[in-house]
């Protein structure tokens, strides 16, 4: 192909290259978060949990993703070990025995191995209950928005530019962080 002059060039380089990132954009597959420090992910949302790190009493126990965790057993409505519905109190950041056992019994309603490990198997489920999905220009970023319906109550989850997953707990916007935790 003969360009006659760096104008038409530098069109087709251009067009060129957003093509590509279009389509690397829109087709890229999930990356695996743990070792990034969030849940997180890129391109299509539909398939960002899928490949999630593990978060149980050993490993990520005091975080926002065991916090994140703990508001999908919220919105399960899943019990707990004295009988009662997991409720906002339950929701700490730390994933202790009672997280354990919560997890345990919505594992098995779900068919899962009930191990109570929140590994790729659980998030993988939780993450077929992400709706609703759209997106929306903030400040010349594109955040996606999304909602977790359970089975009793659903809340919003949001996936920003960068790919960190976040969610609102005590009315404070939190990253789902593996190794911090910011949740009450």
């Amino acid at each position: 192909m003969n360009f006659r002059n760096t104008r038409a060039r530098l069109t087709v380089a251009a067009i060129g290259a957003t093509v590509a990132g279009t389509l690397a954009f829109g087709a890229a597959p999930a990356s695996a978060a743990a070792s990034n420090g969030y849940v997180s992910g890129s391109g299509y949302t539909y398939d960002d949990w899928n490949d999630e790190g593990t978060v149980s009493t050993a490993s990520h126990t005091k975080s926002n993703v065991s916090c994140l965790w703990q508001k999908i057993l919220w919105a399960e409505g899943a019990t707990e070990s004295d009988g009662s519905t997991y409720d906002d109190a339950d929701v700490d950041g730390v994933f202790g025995s009672n997280t354990k056992y919560t997890t345990k019994k919505l594992q098995s309603r779900w068919g899962l191995t009930a191990d109570g490990i929140v590994g790729k198997k659980t998030f993988t489920k939780a993450g077929s209950k992400l709706t609703n999905s759209r997106y929306v220009n903030y400040d010349s970023n594109r955040v996606y928005i999304l909602t977790y319906k359970g089975s009793k109550h659903s809340f919003p989850v949001y996936r920003g530019q960068t790919g960190k997953w976040s969610f609102y707990e005590s009315n404070k916007l939190r990253a789902a962080g593996y190794d911090y935790r910011s949740c009450a």
